[in-house]
């Protein structure tokens, strides 16, 4: 019997500008990953976060460690084409057969540098695709207005709904049931 073909689902496209020359962009994006990402409200852990790792290297890993040194995987870097572009798997708290593909390129405009992220993969997810890529692309915006050094009040919001998750005790049920622990 053949095998049913999984509709496509449109990717995720969001973009943003910033000051900075397109080495310095991809410098930061990069080298300085754990110093803008909002782990307190996008990570498995919240609170519980001890540092976010992203090995600027293919191959390298993108996690997060707790302070009691659980680290949980996101994805893995997949290319690196300095100061142009960078790829890699994300999947946080899924399995890695649920990983969407990121790409994020860096291009000049002027002397600032446009920085645009296309999210694809999500038809692998099934039924559950189209609930959770709506859910991603409000956060991948977010994300890259934290990298801009932009400030968004919905950023609060999303903080305060960890920390509430947190305060009733889901957090460790959401870490126990993750896929996403890392054994090494």
């Amino acid at each position: 019997m053949p095998r049913k073909k999984q509709p496509s689902v449109a990717p995720i496209l969001r973009s943003v500008s910033v000051s900075w020359s397109q080495d310095e962009a991809y410098r930061r994006f990069t080298e300085d990953f754990a110093k803008w990402w909002p782990s307190y409200s996008y990570s498995i852990g919240g609170s519980r976060v001890k540092r976010v790792v992203f090995e600027p290297r293919e191959g390298g890993r993108i996690y997060e460690e707790h302070k009691d040194g659980t680290r949980m995987r996101w994805g893995t870097v997949i290319a690196l084409e300095a100061p142009r572009r960078v790829a890699f798997t994300f999947h946080p708290s899924r399995a890695v057969s649920d990983a969407q593909r990121i790409e994020i390129t860096f291009s000049p405009e002027g002397d600032r540098t446009r920085v645009d992220l296309v999210s694809t993969g999500w038809e692998k997810m099934s039924d559950k695709a189209q609930r959770t890529r709506g859910g991603y692309q409000l956060g991948w915006g977010l994300v890259l207005d934290r990298f801009a050094g932009r400030f968004r009040a919905v950023l609060l919001f999303f903080g305060a709904m960890s920390a509430g998750i947190t305060l009733i005790g889901q957090r460790g049920k959401f870490i126990r049931e993750s896929l996403g622990k890392m054994e090494d």
